[in-house]
């Protein structure tokens, strides 16, 4: 079992009880740095959204079998106060607790379930060439997503490619998407369209800059088409770096490097995936 699938065996077991971020770190083998880093990247979940999730979709399940008190469900689930629940359960399914309780089904929301990590499933990973990069300045088109909400990335890309190639200073033609953390606990991470350039002088409106430090990368391959990115991800992230004895650098998470192996128009090709490596 990956060492994320050992953390989502660890929640799914405990979630109804309080469980903290250490222990759910231990079960899964990680430290907690690096737990809270890469879960979202695996199931598109922040942990904190996640335990939520579950436990508010126990509730949802309570209440349409009947529950004579939403109290007691509140309680169960965690909260201290009818209102502090309802509020809770009202962001995440769109109505009200006495809702679910007066229909007496949950069809209308969507519950979540358990997330299955079958580790047969998982594509096979060519082991990464080891690279020391300088230090890079890039320059592009950024915005932040949620975890598992990553369908604005291609028209981030359509936007930056507009100007790809015609970028003052710009440094040979590869592109690099960049992902850095944004706000794990919040779910979110932060993702740059961008070239390098020679210097921050005069970019297009909307760019902002980035510096990345020397450091030590582990470049891995992904092939074929760009919409399966994130399982080549999940698998570098969720099995092969927690096996591997190597710790994760500070920035960014994930390097994508475009070069002339990969299309955009087809979205086809061969996509390097660099990530930094503690020395």
């Amino acid at each position: 079992m990956s060492a994320i699938g050992r953390a989502i065996w660890f929640i799914e077991s405990h979630f109804a009880s309080d469980i903290s971020l250490e222990e759910i770190a231990e079960a899964a083998g990680l430290s907690r740095f690096h737990l809270s880093r890469v879960f979202g990247l695996v199931t598109g979940y922040s942990i904190s959204a996640y335990i939520r999730a579950r436990r508010l979709s126990g509730a949802a399940q309570s209440l349409a079998d009947g529950s004579s008190s939403i109290l007691a469900v509140a309680l169960e689930a965690g909260y201290g106060s009818h209102e502090a629940f309802t509020r809770a359960f009202r962001e995440q399914f769109g109505v009200t607790p006495e809702t679910v309780r007066k229909q007496g089904h949950f069809g209308n929301i969507a519950l979540t379930e358990p997330i299955r990590m079958d580790d047969t499933r998982l594509l096979k990973l060519d082991p990464p060439r080891f690279e020391d990069s300088p230090a890079l300045l890039l320059a592009g088109l950024g915005e932040t997503y949620a975890y598992g909400r990553t369908e604005g990335i291609p028209s981030l890309w359509q936007r930056f490619n507009t100007h790809f190639g015609n970028i003052r200073g710009q440094k040979g033609n590869i592109a690099y998407g960049v992902c850095s953390q944004n706000d794990s606990e919040a779910g979110s991470f932060h993702y740059m369209a961008a070239v390098e350039i020679d210097d921050a002088g005069a970019l297009p409106a909307g760019f902002t800059t980035i510096k990345l430090p020397k450091q030590r990368y582990a470049v891995f391959l992904h092939r074929g088409h760009i919409s399966s990115i994130a399982t080549t991800a999940h698998r570098i992230f969720g099995t092969w770096l927690p096996e591997s004895g190597l710790q994760h650098g500070e920035t960014p998470d994930l390097i994508e490097r475009y070069d002339e192996r990969f299309d955009p128009h087809s979205g086809m090709g061969v996509v390097e995936m660099w990530i930094p490596i503690k020395p």
